[in-house]
């Protein structure tokens, strides 16, 4: 059956655990994002990391510039600040009353080359839009979250009212049902593995799923929508890592 299939591991983004892996994680899920290094070695020993080999790769992050170290203290670096911005985002996403109106973005600028026109798609993407046509970039207007200053040449940004039926215009937009078939698949992955290792395997790739979720307002969102019940699975994982 397709339901059986969607829960296989292998289809689910399971990723090895790597000691920069599990050490970029911890210091993701920790605010403020930084650890002292025993503590940090303390941390990892559960995930089959060695006091060693995560002294070797905390050496190798600040010279990548991953973290940085202060005294016996490593920090996420300024970069990986925002990664771990839209992290909390995408945990906690700030939502508020929709009234029906979309936020639009239109794309005016030209002359761009591929790696800027890539770069503008990731950032549009990363605050919760999806592309209508080349240029044209919508949402519905239930999100809170700063909007970039440097977008501004980039783009006009206002408020509209499709004719279209929202339910239908999310659909076409976001794929609903994919996303939420591979939430419940890891919901349930989640639920039966053991073990310190693969359960960090397993909630780092609800994390992952998190981050693409378009957070749209309830009347929107297909019937069984799996996004709350993962949040409040990786809270409770977050509690289980904080009692160790």
């Amino acid at each position: 059956m397709r339901t059986n299939q969607a829960e296989q591991p292998d289809q689910l983004e399971l990723r090895p655990l790597s000691a920069r892996s599990v050490v970029l994680s911890l210091l993701l899920g920790a605010h403020p994002p930084e650890l002292p290094v025993k503590e940090l070695v303390r941390r990892v020993e559960p995930f089959g990391v060695g006091g060693s080999t995560a002294r070797a790769a905390l050496s190798r992050m600040v010279a990548a510039g991953d973290l940085r170290r202060t005294d016996t203290v490593h920090r996420l670096s300024d970069r990986l600040l925002e990664r771990q911005r839209r992290q909390d985002d995408a945990v906690h996403p700030r939502t508020r009353a929709w009234d029906g109106d979309w936020e639009m973005f239109v794309i005016t600028a030209t002359g761009r080359g591929p790696a800027e026109r890539a770069d503008l798609r990731t950032r549009l993407a990363a605050l919760r839009l999806a592309e209508l046509r080349e240029g044209v970039w919508l949402r519905p207007a239930n999100v809170s979250r700063p909007w970039p200053d440097d977008l501004a040449p980039v783009g006009e940004r206002c408020a509209a009212r499709p004719d279209r039926p929202a339910a239908e215009l999310a659909a076409a937009l976001w794929p609903l049902d994919a996303w939420a078939a591979k939430g419940r698949a890891l919901l349930a992955h989640t639920a039966r593995v053991d073990g310190p290792a693969d359960r960090f395997t397993a909630f780092a790739a609800v994390v992952r799923h998190l981050l693409a979720d378009p957070v749209l307002p309830a009347e929107l969102l297909p019937a069984d929508w799996p996004g709350t019940a993962l949040r409040t699975a990786y809270a409770d994982y977050r509690r289980e890592l904080g009692t160790r």
